[in-house]
């Protein structure tokens, strides 16, 4: 059985996941309604860096802070921007959610794509932390994957891929959208939009409480 994250290498160094391909202009379409207008976006857990800089390319307006645990991630992560040569793409920084603190203090959003489900409850809680911590009143945190809606998978599809996910580690697993909302809330978050998108996906972006 083929592993669920299996990019491939390309010529310039960087990984390439052929699911970015399919997934990055829905994202982006919601993306461009929910972040800022200017500042600095976080991403957690950027994977191959494909995202990072599609994304930065086509959001010149906002600074793109790509990060993640891995070392081979942060190496692709380099690649793709050295190919990019874009000035609103930063250089990747290592983040671990589940230690703190984090190395950056501050950020006008954070996004977080695909990765609740191929980690540990544990990490959920942590991301939600960390968020609070970097996010100003009135700032977006956008999450993409697949969710439960009311402790019911949205798709035999996404019941399968949960079941195989478990399969591999019993503390993955698609989550709960209740259940990552009351995370959320503990934190200062409101769940304010749920945006369906392609292959039974989700978009849900959680805005950070004003005092």
């Amino acid at each position: 059985m083929a592993p669920f994250f299996d990019p491939q290498p390309t010529p310039l160094g960087g990984l390439d996941s052929p699911s970015t391909h399919r997934n990055r202009d829905p994202i982006l379409d919601v993306l461009k309604r929910v972040l800022p207008t200017r500042g600095l976006v976080l991403e957690i857990a950027s994977g191959t860096g494909q995202h990072a800089a599609y994304f930065a390319a086509a959001l010149p307006h906002l600074l793109w802070q790509p990060s993640d645990m891995v070392p081979k991630h942060r190496q692709s992560i380099a690649a793709w921007r050295a190919q990019g040569n874009l000035p609103n793409l930063l250089a990747p920084v290592a983040i671990d959610v589940e230690q703190w603190p984090w190395p950056i203090e501050h950020a006008d959003a954070v996004v977080n794509i695909n990765m609740i489900h191929i980690a540990p409850w544990s990490a959920c809680a942590a991301l939600m932390r960390g968020a609070a911590a970097v996010l100003g009143p009135g700032s977006p945190l956008f999450l993409y994957g697949p969710f439960k809606r009311g402790g019911a998978h949205t798709a035999p599809s996404n019941e399968a891929f949960d079941e195989r996910l478990r399969a591999e580690d019993p503390a993955w697993g698609v989550r709960d959208l209740d259940e990552v909302a009351q995370l959320a809330a503990e934190q200062g978050f409101t769940l304010s939009e749920i945006v369906a998108m392609p292959a039974n996906n989700l978009s849900i972006i959680f805005m950070r409480h004003t005092p």
